[in-house]
């Protein structure tokens, strides 16, 4: 029902193309020149609770070129794993993707975002609680805070959760990269227990429902 209820607010419009014959002479044929055009990418900064989960999930994405884990919204410069979980810095532990807007667009983000954590529950994750688990997104741009408050205004319409949405949406100062240990975790540590029972769960069920939308291997 969940999901009915996201497709029905954002919808996605696939482009197809066809080539036709060429008949050209091969002695008069042109070369085709690859482009040297770079990639533009875009930034897209979330809080879903610990990165260690969710970092896996973005990952997997296409269009998404590069997920870092680190910290957000804090008042501590280049703050420490140990000092964010003493509470009193103020970050968040939070996703910073680099995605290429013509693969994947901000508003998919935000629906990948919205259904890979509980967003009604304040400062907490299952048994993760303290404020650097909130549910937050760091907008970069009005865009971004625009779309983001509309997105959340209709799932509370909706009725998608019981309870009310409580993420924050706050304007992205800076971002800390965490500490090495923590990049790639999943990948890294893929027969540890807590990546086993935890998060191997959550990607099967992403990959289920999100499919369409995962890298090609």
């Amino acid at each position: 029902m969940l999901k009915v209820l996201f497709i029905s607010i954002v919808s996605f419009v696939g482009l197809t193309s066809c080539a036709q014959q060429d008949n050209t002479p091969k002695t008069k044929k042109e070369k085709k020149l690859m482009s040297n055009t770079p990639v533009t990418l875009d930034t897209a900064t979330f809080g879903t609770g610990c990165f260690w989960c969710t970092e896996a999930i973005f990952q997997q994405l296409e269009g998404v070129e590069k997920v870092t884990s680190g910290y957000s919204g804090g008042t501590v410069v280049n703050p420490t794993y140990e000092q964010v979980c003493s509470k009193t810095t103020g970050h968040a532990e939070c996703l910073n993707i680099m995605y290429d807007p013509k693969k994947i667009s901000f508003d998919e983000l935000l629906e990948v975002f919205w259904q890979t954590h509980d967003p009604t529950t304040l400062n907490r994750q299952g048994g993760d609680a303290g404020p650097q688990y909130r549910s937050v997104v760091f907008y970069h741009n009005d865009e971004q805070k625009e779309k983001t408050a509309k997105y959340k205004a209709a799932l509370d319409k909706s009725g998608a959760y019981n309870n009310p949405i409580v993420t924050t949406l706050e304007p992205f100062t800076i971002f800390y990269p965490a500490e090495d240990y923590h990049q790639n975790y999943y990948n890294s540590n893929t027969g540890q227990g807590y990546c086993q029972f935890v998060i191997r769960p959550k990607l099967d069920k992403f990959e289920k429902v999100f499919k369409n939308k995962l890298k090609k291997h």
